[in-house]
């Protein structure tokens, strides 16, 4: 049997399903033929698994109500666990995929997170794969990103640091699963978005569907690309091993030899992530400016910044920390939020007693001891920027929690998160996004959900 006629079921016997699973469910034929052949596998291999299905009504078209309360049925006619969660409030008027994006997975993430699941299953396709890939390959990110751009969507993405997204159809077509539920008398909504050519993806899907093997050449240009990625990253992260270390908090130290491993490739991308993360970015800067940067740091002292991360090149070592301008003014601390792009705060029970606010300057001076040789006036300008929790009645009074690994009471904690890949980490970049975890002092990743991935 090929993709074409019938879907790979023994992917799902290489998750990890100890956790349980929540299926997101929109009601159209991937997703629903993901539910089925989920629900089959279950019962067959680990009928006590704890199986949700969760429908997101995006509340974007007149019918999507209607969609959500049809999977309700299905559910309850074979027995599956079923949630509605609607995305509320004023939508955006710019940008909207990107934010109907952002809530729907927040939202699964929620209702993982409230059953003490672990995993959640999307019914991403080959078809989705092979658009995904020509759209970014009309965008040049390949060219932007060499090794990187054009590796497609990854079979898992760690959300949020602490839920995994698995993509377990990736290598089936999506004539294959509407074959599944033709056999099963199932039908499908079809999402009139789907059709409308005003949009980038199906104005891509119609192209696909007029171009002989232009799809299978797609699919052949992702797994390629999908391999140069995790091979940069492995060659990445041991750049990171062999040549930086921290001195101290949000301070980072790279041994001149950094810059002149001879290997251009993997220093500009080892480079990228640690200016992201020492800044506290969501995105990588810029390639063309980062290859400038390196280029600079084989030839000559200098102090640059990018990335809201101040680089300061000196004989003896390469410094990256965050500069101190646009740091958040103090502000009430709320738990889990993530300050400044850098750093996780967690509270427990104790939200809204606190401020949290930049150390400062003169907090600083106080604390900046060089064990190691690294100038004091470094430490001084790491720290200043580091995050510092208060008493609400006592700011600027007493001081708290003097340094992010320092919690004020038990179950308080600020830790360091690896900024880039923070929110959506996929598995092509684990291995360099657990070695800056380890740099940094972040927590480690969570055990991936696919066997054959690993943290590096």
């Amino acid at each position: 049997m090929t993709p074409e006629t019938e879907p790979d079921r023994s992917v799902f016997s290489q998750i990890d399903f100890t956790s349980g699973a929540v299926a997101a469910v929109s009601g159209g034929s991937d997703s629903t033929a993901l539910l089925l052949l989920l629900k089959d596998h279950l019962d067959r291999t680990a009928p006590a698994t704890k199986l949700l299905a969760v429908t997101i009504d995006h509340a974007l078209r007149p019918g999507s109500a209607a969609e959500a309360q049809a999977v309700a049925r299905l559910c309850e006619d074979r027995g599956i666990a079923h949630r509605i969660l609607v995305w509320s409030g004023r939508k955006p008027s710019t940008g909207l995929p990107a934010a109907a994006r952002e809530a729907r997975y927040r939202l699964l993430a929620e209702a993982a997170q409230t059953e003490g699941i672990g995993l959640i299953l999307t019914g991403h396709t080959a078809d989705d794969q092979a658009e995904t890939v020509l759209m970014r390959q009309a965008r040049q990110e390949g060219a932007r990103e060499p090794g990187r751009g054009l590796a497609g969507i990854a079979p898992a993405t760690l959300y949020d640091w602490r839920i995994w997204i698995a993509r377990p159809l990736l290598g089936t077509r999506r004539a294959a699963l509407r074959e599944v539920l033709r056999r099963a008398n199932v039908g499908w909504a079809e999402d009139p978005t789907n059709e409308d050519e005003a949009f980038e993806r199906p104005r891509v899907r119609a192209a696909l569907a007029d171009r002989n093997g232009a799809r299978e050449d797609a699919l052949a240009l992702a797994a390629r690309a999908a391999v140069e990625r995790e091979q940069l990253g492995h060659r990445a992260a041991a750049l990171i091993r062999g040549f930086a270390s921290r001195p101290a908090a949000g301070l980072i130290r790279l041994d001149p030899g950094f810059a002149t491993a001879g290997d251009e490739a993997a220093a500009v991308y080892a480079l990228r992530v640690l200016l992201a993360t020492v800044g506290g970015v969501a995105f990588l800067p810029d390639q063309a400016r980062s290859e400038a940067l390196l280029n600079r740091l084989r030839a000559t002292r200098f102090c640059a910044t990018l990335s809201r991360t101040v680089v300061d090149a000196r004989r003896a070592s390469i410094f990256l920390r965050r500069e101190t301008r646009n740091l958040p003014p103090a502000a009430p601390a709320v738990d889990n939020a993530l300050w400044d792009g850098r750093r996780r705060i967690t509270l427990g029970d104790e939200s809204g007693a606190f401020l949290i606010a930049p150390l400062g300057a003169a907090g600083a001076a106080k604390r900046a001891i060089a064990e190691d040789g690294t100038p004091p006036s470094l430490i001084r300008a790491a720290l200043a920027a580091e995050p510092v929790l208060w008493r609400a009645s006592e700011y600027p009074g007493q001081r708290l929690a003097p340094m992010q690994d320092s919690p004020v009471l038990p179950g308080m904690a600020v830790c360091p998160v690896v900024a880039p890949f923070a929110r959506f980490l996929p598995s092509f970049d684990l291995a360099p996004a657990g070695t800056v975890a380890a740099l940094i002092g972040a927590p480690r990743l969570p055990a991936p959900p696919f066997g054959g991935h690993t943290a590096g």
